[in-house]
């Protein structure tokens, strides 16, 4: 029996892609707030240790009907990579499902090009849900507007979805709501820049012209929603991450960052539960660094977000006690927690000032944690691109980590099994790229190796979650992206 997940991704206007055990949507490819042009592509793993997987693509426009399909079959334990998505009609603007006869995970890659050159990146989720919210959600913020794509996570024939979304401002911007319907396996595009056909900064900013807050989508059948930030003008970057079906009182960021070589993280934590609560970002011990930094510490109301940036001083930074250019470099993790037991959603922007890069990740639940996490794409050497994992022990025992490669599908070298010890909280990174010890591993010199593959990633005594960090040094842009690793 075939399964299904559903997963999104952007072709010359914009798809969303659904696969085993997954749903997701994605942005458009040209969105109302910019000329950029997306061409997707899309990586899935084949997680069953014994049978091959055969996998089908349907294609459907933004009406519900379906556009093309086809059929391909991936080995065991092995991934494939569909780039570009050529079954898709030219010009396609709609959703795409992916099925399969054993458990698969995906991620979609979309490459922006026309005002700058982007790249972004995002998951197949397992499943829809009638709540998605979206912690961060923002126009004429420094030259960045969102856009976000719904889509209707049930199968053809079935149900539309009615679908309400309320914005709530933060710290600038105006409430709003809209609502739309949606048929089943298609999505639609919502853009919060001023002039789009959807409810937009013309309504939602406040006295100082933007809006920076959240938005709660509810739906009266499962839907999946993913946001793209968007900036083609002063700082051209693109960064996407999934909406979120549900919240966890404690939230897991496997990696955050400070001075690294001009990168550095910002946090968006949103409440999304029904009280007030204190709200505690608990840094990890600092990997290469002598400082640590001290926990944030603040409230948020009942719907409400905040942004926590790992750069600059109080208060602008939205700290009240770290001056990162006092703590200096530092690279770690973070652990989210609250006093009053509310559900909490959090994302990570990473991004580096000049030249402009960005990506996000979406924060883990440590209970849904595994002590087995699937990483569907990994790479070195593939045309400038390169990898990197960075893994965080979530559990409270030191643990023993090995990450184990699969099949090269892009040449004959074999990476060795990664293996090293984590303590509780604490985070490493293994690159896929140069030689050890600079590049976290201590036994793969990627070399001039090409390597296109998969990984899973496995602990002995402890739960762990992981995120994938790709990116170019040599192709001008904006060429960095992030995923999270999946757990199973």
């Amino acid at each position: 029996m075939k399964k299904s997940l559903a997963v999104a991704a952007a072709l010359a206007l914009l798809i969303s892609l659904a696969s085993l055990g997954m749903a997701s949507a994605e942005p458009s490819a040209i969105s109302p707030s910019a000329a950029v042009t997306w061409t997707s592509g899309v990586q899935v793993q084949n997680l069953d240790e014994i049978d091959s997987a055969s996998v089908t693509l349907t294609f459907y426009n933004q009406d519900g009907t379906p556009a093309a399909s086809q059929s391909y079959r991936i080995a065991r334990s092995s991934s494939r990579t569909f780039f570009p998505l050529t079954d898709a009609p030219s010009g396609f603007n709609g959703s795409l499902v992916i099925s399969s006869t054993t458990q698969v995970r995906a991620v979609s890659n979309m490459m922006g090009s026309g005002v700058g050159s982007y790249l972004a990146s995002y998951n197949g989720l397992q499943s829809g849900a009638t709540s998605v919210n979206l912690p961060l959600i923002m126009c004429n913020n420094s030259g960045f507007n969102t856009y976000f794509n719904v889509q209707n996570a049930q199968s053809a024939g079935d149900a539309d979805a009615h679908i309400t979304i309320s914005y709530k401002p933060g710290s600038n911007g105006t409430a709003g709501s809209e609502t739309a319907t949606i048929k089943a396996g298609a999505s639609k595009t919502f853009d919060q820049a001023e002039g789009s056909s959807t409810k937009n900064c013309s309504t939602l900013k406040d006295g100082s012209g933007k809006f920076i807050g959240s938005a709660m989508i509810t739906s009266d059948q499962p839907i999946v929603a993913v946001v793209m930030q968007l900036n083609t003008t002063n700082f051209p970057a693109a960064l996407a991450y999934s909406g979120f079906s549900a919240g966890s009182p404690t939230i897991a960021l496997p990696l955050v960052m400070a001075n690294n070589s001009g990168y550095y993280t910002g946090i968006q934590v949103q409440n999304v539960g029904s009280s007030t609560t204190t709200v505690t970002i608990d840094y990890s011990p600092n990997t290469v660094g002598s400082r640590n930094p001290a926990d944030e510490v603040f409230q948020l109301a009942p719907g409400a977000s905040k942004t926590v940036i790992q750069n600059g001083a109080p208060p602008s930074n939205g700290s009240t006690v770290n001056n990162w250019a006092t703590i200096g470099r530092y690279v770690g993790g973070a652990t989210i927690r609250n006093t009053g037991g509310q559900n909490l959603v959090a994302i990570v922007n990473q991004t580096l000032p000049s030249p402009a890069k960005g990506s996000a990740y979406e924060g883990f639940d440590p209970a849904a944690a595994t002590a087995k996490i699937s990483v569907p794409l990994v790479m070195a050497n593939n045309s400038t691109y390169q990898t990197g994992i960075q893994v965080q022990n979530v559990g409270s025992v030191a643990a023993q980590v090995t990450i184990h490669y699969g099949t090269n599908t892009a040449g004959t070298f074999s990476p060795q099994d990664e293996v090293f010890t984590l303590q509780p909280g604490a985070s490493k990174t293994i690159i896929q790229n140069g030689a050890p010890p600079s590049n976290g591993s201590t036994v793969n010199n990627w070399g001039t190796n090409r390597y296109i593959g998969s990984a899973t990633v496995t602990a002995n005594a402890s739960k762990i979650v992981a995120i994938v960090n790709q990116w170019s040094s040599s192709v001008a842009g904006d060429q960095l992206a992030t995923s999270d690793a999946f757990n199973y």
